[in-house]
């Protein structure tokens, strides 16, 4: 069995508290929450640093709305991207326009561009909780 202190905790990269994301319907899913409002203005985020980072390490899941438009947060998507297990689901919340110009470079992250309903954190809560069994299966 998965350890309950690790089960599917979901990492919120997002600028704000209230960016359209229900927490509290990903905990009453079952899901431990934690929240990153990126790197402050005229700072690294400690992954592009190479300082590693213990909630995105722990995350079995990423739900992503930071300025895609912004280098270094395509960056922080792309590292994200490149150190999760593959079965990790990422999900970026983008606007309409970023979704068409960040297609090919996201094609590996499904791009959102609307703010989540109740049917899109089901979804990608169950797609958690499958990444959490694969992880499980293959320790």
């Amino acid at each position: 069995m998965v350890d309950d202190a690790q089960q599917g905790m979901i990492l919120l990269d997002i600028t704000s508290a209230d960016d359209g994301f229900d927490r509290d319907l990903l905990e009453r899913f079952g899901h431990a929450v934690k929240v990153c409002h990126g790197p402050a203005h005229g700072t690294l985020c400690p992954l592009l640093a190479e300082k590693g980072c213990a909630d995105f390490e722990q995350a079995h899941g990423v739900l992503f709305e930071l300025d895609l438009d912004r280098p270094q947060h395509r960056a922080i998507l792309r590292r994200y991207r490149e150190l999760a297990r593959p079965e990790v689901p990422i999900r970026a919340i983008v606007t309409s326009g970023q979704a068409v110009r960040y297609a090919g470079e996201f094609s590996d992250v499904e791009l959102l561009p609307h703010a989540p309903n109740v049917a899109d954190l089901d979804g990608f809560a169950a797609e958690v909780e499958a990444a959490d069994r694969a992880g499980h299966l293959a320790s």
